[in-house]
């Protein structure tokens, strides 16, 4: 069992490689760190940084240094974060630090969620039935946005010997999900976030159309819905049952229906695309979400086209973890699926529900866990990640 965390940059440079390596592979009772080598913007609570309390890092931007010019002839090119310039590359320091200390690197890859690109590029954006453009979210059936994560993660992978690259937002994005700033006056239901985020684009129906399906009929319904979810003095979700039935839920609309499902073959084709171009010596495991159908993810079909999952069971109690890891592990047909659990308040209140919650993903066979988050947390909480691993027998033994 491979068991990792969750890091920023500038959480192991703010604390210093030498100590994150000591806190993960002794205090923490873990095998690995998986460090974000391309990531969006955000607003980080730094709760152990010497530095600072609050950092906002670069949008859009690369953590580690491209050693050709794969993207030379591309649309898209990647802009390496100005803290590899100040501070040194950092994934390369932590590479070296990791083999001293037997802690395998990951590399955590943010591959369509960016909205620097995204404001460069609008015409690789997701776009909702009603044309609006999603800038922070590039579309996986553009094909100029496939050409930049395929070689993101063929540069990433050639460059530097990490143990394994993880693709996060490599599929759609719901609107709440992808941004955290809307303002929302009416009450969205998951159905109308869901609903919001469906993308029509041309790259998407131009791919649907070659397929069969009827995206322009879809795109009139989805207009439709909103239309009346917005006229509702108050917020009434029309399907409840939403997150058991899935697609099917919308089984009465036949061409939406039809495109909801749809939506899994351009992300799972990118993922076989990005594996088939990343160095074969790295695995390389897809990020799904609980209700991951909502973004495109068709975990059976992915798991054959790439090396693991990567199941975050977030907000969940203990039973729920292992029906969800029980349910990922038939779809992954026997490819590892691997847990990723949040260390965050209120989710987690103390150290027996995060022990709970580990010893009912590794009664379901979990092939290991990856923790969220090093930077964000107490370390406090890494006695937590310890004494939960120690309780289900699968911590790296104390030194």
């Amino acid at each position: 069992m491979l068991n990792a965390i969750w890091a920023y940059p500038w959480d192991v440079l703010d604390l210093g490689i030498e100590r994150c390596v000591m806190d993960i592979a002794g205090r923490a009772g873990l095998d690995g760190i998986s460090l974000a080598c391309a990531d969006s913007a955000g607003r980080f609570f730094q709760a152990r940084s010497p530095l600072r309390k609050i950092y906002c890092p670069e949008n859009g931007v690369i953590y580690f240094r491209p050693h050709s010019d794969r993207f030379g002839r591309l649309v898209m090119r990647p802009k390496m974060a100005e803290i590899v310039n100040e501070r040194g590359d950092v994934l390369n320091a932590l590479l070296h630090a990791g083999q001293r200390a037997g802690l395998a690197v990951n590399a955590r890859v943010a591959c369509l969620h960016n909205a620097r690109l995204g404001r460069l590029h609008p015409h690789a954006c997701c776009r909702n039935a009603f044309g609006d453009v999603a800038e922070d979210h590039l579309c996986p059936s553009q094909p100029d946005a496939r050409a930049y994560a395929v070689a993101l993660v063929a540069e990433l992978t050639a460059g530097y010997a990490v143990a394994a690259v993880e693709l996060e937002g490599m599929n759609f994005a719901g609107t709440l999900d992808a941004n955290r700033h809307v303002t929302d006056g009416i009450g969205l239901t998951p159905e109308d976030d869901l609903l919001l985020s469906v993308c029509f684009c041309p790259a998407c129906l131009a791919r649907a159309a070659g397929a069969g399906v009827d995206g322009e009929a879809a795109r009139v319904t989805v207009r439709r819905l909103v239309e009346e979810s917005a006229a509702r003095a108050l917020p009434a979700p029309r399907w409840p049952d939403l997150p058991v039935r899935g697609p099917d839920a919308f089984a009465e609309y036949s061409a939406l229906h039809d495109y909801l499902l749809w939506r899994c073959e351009p992300v799972t084709s990118l993922v076989e695309e990005v594996r088939a171009a990343a160095n074969p010596a790295v695995p390389v495991r897809f990020i799904a979400a609980r209700d991951g159908w909502r973004f495109g993810d068709d975990l059976a079909a992915i798991a054959r086209v790439c090396d693991g999952i990567v199941l975050c069971a977030y907000d969940a109690a203990a039973a729920q973890v292992w029906r969800d890891v029980d349910g990922a592990m038939k779809a992954a047909g026997g490819k590892p699926v691997f847990v990723g659990l949040r260390l965050f308040f209120p989710e987690l209140d103390g150290a027996g529900k995060l022990a709970g919650k580990v010893a009912a993903a590794s009664e379901a066979g979990v092939a290991g866990f990856v923790f969220c988050d090093y930077g964000l947390v107490p370390a406090a909480r890494l006695d937590w990640v310890r004494a939960a691993l120690e309780r289900s027998g699968v911590a790296r033994p104390a030194a």
